[in-house]
Parts: structure tokens; sequence; C-alpha cells
């Protein structure tokens, strides 16, 4: 759909005065105005003036939402460089101690292990909790910039040993326990941990499966493990955590804090810019990058995100669907700091038909609702009607991230989930641990497009000579430095690997790889990712230009697509190529084939028009649930895949190798 197209179509949700004078971003606006001596009069003129002057817009952040440490005098040197730049050189702050800031009995985690566990931790528990593990890890001698690591289900006592970890000023970095032994130690072997936590089991597929089976598979390999600390899956010690089946330096989590009483917490302070956690890529191009993120640049963008952009308000109650290899889980646990309780999932969310993320949401007093475009589709696909079936009346905002969030994907939550919601699709990643465009309280949702860019974010959207495009397709960049950019990759000395994973496209431009479109009405649409967009013929075509319109149909479950070289014997030109998963029983034959075509380009033009359809039984994804294309590409060029371990599914890569419909 074209810009003009786009104008005419109405607003699915629009703020009420009395919701937008409700919110903590109107209450920001107003304190800015008074702050800075200036008049803002909308969101667009607040936006502008937290990119013309990111130091002010960051300090006062800070400020108003009482960020404990010392801020320090200067809020912002190497202004102008991309890398370079420093946001609170002098600060010191513990992320940890913001977090813990709330006690008493109300709670502050409460945890679903699919239809079978339920547990909670009061705000005086998990503090108490915080505490014992901290004294624990300082006596196993885990010191400021150690590392330890998490091979963890989305358990309370994660996000626990993620806070004793800050607390002391050691580096956490976790991932799920579906990884594979070498996806394992591709990730951790590269940062020499001191201590891993993992739990006794997890669940996959509603089995329970021994996760110290795993551990112990590729413990050999991180030698630097002087610890392992078993957490109960149930909340009590497991008979799985028997002495015969444990690692020789494994000790159950009742043993190992046997010793040690609640007390005050000695957080240690460190500065802004030093290391809080490592993200891995997901990548399938090679071993995973290591991306360090700062302290102080993580708290604050998730305080912003949390409190401006999403209203999370004290006794909210945020829910992320995320396991811990995902950066949403990161972005979730940072909830607390905004008072919020903070809602666990584990396991499989199509549990009693898909619906048990609905029942959480009603037994629990959901008010933010966040998941995957990918779940959205699924569910959509199974024709839940969540508003016939649920109350949802606490539900103000619904988060969608992962993928990009079709047009019939909005139409569906306003359809068949709740009308009055703020249905925030939101695009970042991994490299920031946020948001580069994201939701606005204060903003009506329009169709398939993103709200706007985030508050000191300076998104733009370039051609490939570097110039801005006002409306269009082109790259995600940001032109101005922000706290949440990483603070390096780790074993990376002299930056190079950093620079050129992101500045060295535009001089002093951060280049994200997102193929986007700015809109008229100042919105976002994400198209796919820059190194999946197709080119034939010479046009660039965004992938999710066609998974729109392919997804449509009835019949088709999920799809890839992908740029073929084409002629094979000399290749001058991309082909398009379209893999679907059907239905149960369906199988594509010259009607189907027929239907897909004429659908898309009814609705997208002759170019996007797949040149081969190809049905497959399975599509590979990342274990964060994206589809990969680059992989699928390589398979079918006959390249080899590295990192498969990222991948949820990676047999299913097999599906794709030496297709005789490819080669004629």
């Amino acid at each position: 759909m074209n810009g003009p197209l786009r104008m005419l179509t109405p607003a699915l949700w629009s703020p009420t005065h009395a919701q937008q004078s409700a919110t903590q971003l109107q209450a920001f606006m107003l304190r800015a105005s008074a702050a800075c001596g200036q008049s803002f009069e909308d969101y667009a003129s607040l936006h502008a003036w937290t990119i013309r002057d990111p130091g002010a817009f960051w300090s006062l952040l800070w400020d108003d939402a009482r960020v404990v440490g010392e801020r320090g005098a200067r809020a912002l040197v190497n202004a102008t460089q991309m890398p370079g730049a420093q946001f609170f050189p002098d600060a010191q702050l513990n992320y940890a101690e913001n977090l813990l800031r709330q006690r008493g009995s109300e709670d502050a985690l409460v945890f679903w292990g699919e239809d079978r566990v339920q547990r909670r931790y009061s705000h005086d528990q998990l503090y108490a909790l915080v505490s014992r593990m901290t004294q624990a890890l300082h006596a196993q001698g885990v010191q400021r910039g150690d590392r330890v690591v998490g091979y963890l289900p989305n358990l309370p006592e994660a996000l626990a040993a993620m806070l004793a970890t800050s607390a002391l000023g050691a580096v956490w970095s976790s991932c799920s326990p579906d990884f594979g032994a070498q996806g394992v130690v591709d990730r951790f072997g590269q940062i020499e941990p001191k201590v891993l936590f993992c739990a006794d089991y997890h669940l996959e597929s509603g089995r329970r499966v021994s996760t110290l089976d795993r551990v112990a598979a590729f413990l050999p390999q991180l030698p630097t493990v002087q610890r392992v600390v078993v957490l109960p899956y149930a909340g009590l010690d497991d008979a799985a955590t028997a002495a015969d089946t444990r690692p020789t330096n494994a000790v159950t989590l009742t043993a190992w804090l046997s010793e040690f009483k609640p007390a005050e917490i000695h957080f240690v302070r460190v500065g802004f810019n030093d290391p809080l956690c490592i993200l891995y890529s997901s990548g399938t191009t090679g071993i995973p990058k290591c991306i360090v993120h700062g302290v102080g640049g993580t708290l604050l963008q998730h305080i912003k995100e949390h409190r401006l952009h999403a209203d999370v308000k004290p006794n909210d109650r945020l829910f992320y669907f995320s396991t811990l290899g995902w950066m949403m889980w990161n972005w979730l646990v940072s909830g607390l700091a905004s008072g919020a309780t903070l809602l666990l999932y584990d396991g499989s969310p199509f549990v009693d038909r898909g619906r048990v993320l609905f029942s959480l949401a009603d037994t629990e007093r959901m008010t933010h609702f966040g998941t995957s475009a990918k779940y959205i589709d699924a569910i959509a696909k199974l024709r839940l009607k969540p508003r016939e079936t649920h109350h949802l009346s606490t539900l103000r905002a619904m988060f969608s991230t992962g993928s990009p969030l079709s047009p019939e994907g909005f139409d569906y939550v306003y359809r068949d989930i709740k009308s009055d919601l703020n249905l925030a699709s939101i695009s970042g990643g991994t490299d920031i641990v946020s948001c580069f465009v994201l939701g606005n309280p204060l903003l009506p949702v329009y169709r398939g497009e993103i709200q706007c860019a985030g508050l000191g974010m300076a998104v733009a959207v370039f051609d490939p000579e570097g110039q801005v495009l006002p409306t269009g397709k082109g790259e995600l960049v940001c032109t101005v430095p922000f706290p949440s950019m990483p603070i390096g990759f780790w074993n990376d000395p002299d930056g190079s690997r950093y620079h050129a994973a992101y500045f060295a496209r535009f001089a002093d431009v951060w280049c994200h790889g997102d193929w986007c479109e700015h809109t008229e009405r100042g919105g976002y649409v994400i198209h796919g990712r820059s190194d999946a967009v197709l080119n034939p013929g010479g046009v660039r075509i965004g992938t999710a230009e066609i998974y729109r319109q392919v997804e449509q149909l009835d019949a088709v479950l999920e799809s890839l697509v992908i740029g073929q070289a084409w002629p094979i014997a000399a290749p001058t030109d991309v082909r398009v190529v379209l893999f679907v998963k059907l239905r149960d029983g369906l199988v594509l034959d010259d009607n189907l084939v027929k239907q897909i075509k004429l659908h898309i380009r009814a609705n997208t033009t002759p170019r996007h028009v797949p040149e081969r359809i190809v049905q497959v039984t399975d599509i590979p994804r990342t274990k964060s649930g994206k589809i990969v294309e680059l992989a699928v590409r390589d398979v079918v060029h006959g390249r080899s895949v590295k990192n498969k371990e990222a991948l949820a599914n990676p047999q299913a890569l097999e599906l794709f190798r030496d297709l005789p419909e490819l080669q004629r």
C-alpha cells in the first residue's frame, strides 16, 4: 500500500483526552517545558528537542525518574562521534539497586510454568533472595567485572540471579535451555564465566527435560566455571537434582544459600558505561557476536520506554512472552525500576488451545501484554477470539516485536482481542537492547504502522547515498548518539568489529540493517532486514511486503521468501522464490499456486510475484522465533550455514537443499 492511500485510512485506536491527560508522557512533557523554558505542545515538538539537545534530555530523564546514584557534572562528551560519544562519564550507579527500591508484601514476580506450576515472590521476598544470592556469589569470589551466566528457563530465581550479579558490579549473560551444547559453548565460551546457573529441568512441548544432562555435556568446554548452581523449577529441591545426575562442581540452590541470611545488600556502584550484560547476535553467518551493554544506558533507556512510551506505572502488571535467550527478557526485567509487577511465563504459549496467556492476563490482572508478531499471526490462524472467552478488563496495552506486524495483525488484535488498547508494534533489537521505533500513548494507532520514533532517538531513513528520505523506503539509521548503544563487543580490543557492524556504511551514523519506510503521518513501517531485501531486475523489495499478502490466505500457515541467483549457470539476476508451509492435509497444486500469485500481484506489483513457489513442511527460525531467510538462501545456493545452534529447528534447513523445483 502506498503512502497516499495510507493517509485515507482512519485510526484503529485513538486515546481520549482523559486517557492522554493521565499518561506519564503528558506529565513529562509539561515538566520538560518548565525545565528548559520551551513550550512543547505535542509529541513531535518534544521529540525534536530530545534529539537537538540529548544531554539536556537524558539529564532531565535521570532526575525525573529519580535514578539512584550520582549523575556527575557531565551529561555527554564527544557528542558528534558515533562510536565514541559517552553519556554521563562521571556517574556512579548500580542497576540492581534501582530495580529493588520497592519493598513490601505486594507481588514483585508472578510465575506460571505452562499450566502446571505457579509461584510468586513479594518485593520483600525478592529482595531477601537477591541478598542471599549476592552474599553467596561474593563468597564464591565473584567480583566487579566477572562474568556470571544462566542456562535457564524463565524462572523467578533466574531474574534474582541476574540482579545479584549486577549488585556486585559483575556481568550477566544468559541463554535458554533449548540451546544445544555447541550453541552454549559458542556463546559462554567466549566470555569465560566464573559461575553458571541452570535448572534441574525445563519444559519442551509439555515434557520435562533434564537440563543437567545438557550441562554435563558442555561444561568440560567451559573450564573457567568454578561452580554450577542448580535452581529448582518447581520451587523446591527436586529429585532431578540427585547427586548422581549433577556435574561434580554443582550444588542445589538450597545448599548454596544455606549459610547466608537475608540482610541489607551492599550494592557496588560502577560507572554509567561499565558493562551490565552480554547479549548475542542470533544470525547464522558465523560465531555469535558478544554485544556488551552498559549499566546506565540500559537502565535509562528502559525507564524511558516503560514509563513514557508504554505508560507503565507503579503496581501495573507487565508481561512479555520471552526466553532468557532474547533481549525482551532483559527489557522485561527492567520493569521493576518503574514499580511494575512482572508476570513470567515459561513453556509453550499454545497450551489450552492457545488460550493460556489470556488466562494469565485475566487471572493476574495483566495491564501490558507483550508478544511476537508470529504469535499474533498464529492465533489469528487458529481463529481464537479472546474477547469472547476472556474479560481482559485490566489490559491497556499490547506490544508486538520480533518481526513486522502486518496490517491484518493490527485488524485481528482490535477485532478479536480488545478494541480499546494501545497496540504498540515496536522495533529495535539485541544490538541496542531496546527500540528505535515504538508505541506512544498520546498518538493514534494506524493500520500497519509503528507510531513514532523513541524520545532521544534521531531515527531517519537514508537512500543509498546517505541522503534523508522524508518518505519512502530505505535504510533505518540513527544520526545522534543515544545511551543504549553497546559499549562494544567482547574480545574486540580496537573496536574494529563494532565499527564494522554499525558505522562502516555511513560516517558517524548508526546503520541498523532494517529496510524501513517513513510514512506521511510520521509513523514507520519495517519491511524486513536490509540484507534479506529482494532485488529482482534491480528493484528492491522488502520481504515483509510479500509475507503480508501470502499469509492472508487461509491455506498458508507460514512462508519464507528469498532471492535465488538466476540463471544458475551464469547468474545475472535474481528470481523470487517463495516457500510455503500449508495447513495439515493440503498440497500445493496448480490452483493454489495460481491463487497465491494472483493475490500477490493484485495487492502489490508484478515484481513481487514469485517465479517459483515450493511447499515445505517446516520453516527454520531462531530460538526467538525469527525466520532465517539468509540461512535458507545459503542452503539453496549450496553454501554452508554457520552457527546452526542459533536455530530452534536446524533440521528444517535440509528441506531446502538440492530442490529439483529450483534447478529448472
